[in-house]
């Protein structure tokens, strides 16, 4: 892991993990790119509706206030898990629409 994001783990463990978790959610890094870090939404933030609030209000504040040279933005990966993509499929297989 380069050393930006270990600063920016580091910033994410200590300022914004422990709200996250306290709402049973947990953030990932996916990478960083030109100063736009992408993340990943885990745990019951996964997909929830104010997901994209809680990275606007929380994550992304943080980080650009800590290492603005590093992050200028981040943006929230949408991802379906392997397992709900299985269960889309035999409904789909199982049920005639």
């Amino acid at each position: 892991m380069s050393e930006e994001l270990k600063q920016i783990e580091s910033i994410l463990e200590e300022k914004v993990r422990p709200t996250l978790r306290s709402h049973g959610g947990e953030i990932q890094i996916d990478h960083l790119e030109n100063g736009v870090l992408y993340v990943k939404m885990l745990g019951q933030c996964a997909g929830c509706p104010s997901a994209d609030l809680t990275n606007e209000s929380l994550v992304e504040a943080e980080l650009t206030a800590a290492v603005p040279e590093l992050v200028e933005k981040v943006v929230v990966v949408q991802n379906v898990s392997d397992e709900l993509w299985e269960q889309a499929k035999r409904l789909l297989r199982d049920h005639h629409l």
